[in-house]
């Protein structure tokens, strides 16, 4: 556990950096996102893909995904 003139200090520099960011013109907010680590976003996910896999539009579904999707290749 951190010591309490630690945890001061660290509190500090937040502030600091945060107090910094707000002089920007900048505002923090907090999002809320699915946990991609869930076992259940992975079920859910499965579920989705193999519908979507069903689908009689599958082909025209993933032309239209590829058409407008970014592939970087690492270069």
């Amino acid at each position: 556990m951190p010591t309490v003139a630690k945890r001061n200090a660290t509190r500090k520099k937040v502030s600091a950096h945060r107090a910094r960011l707000r002089a920007q013109g900048l505002r923090p907010i907090q999002i809320w996102v699915p946990d991609t680590r869930s076992p259940e976003f992975a079920k859910e996910a499965r579920r989705q893909m193999r519908a979507l896999a069903r689908s009689p539009h599958a082909k025209d579904d993933q032309d239209f995904v590829d058409s407008i999707s970014w592939f970087w290749d690492g270069k």
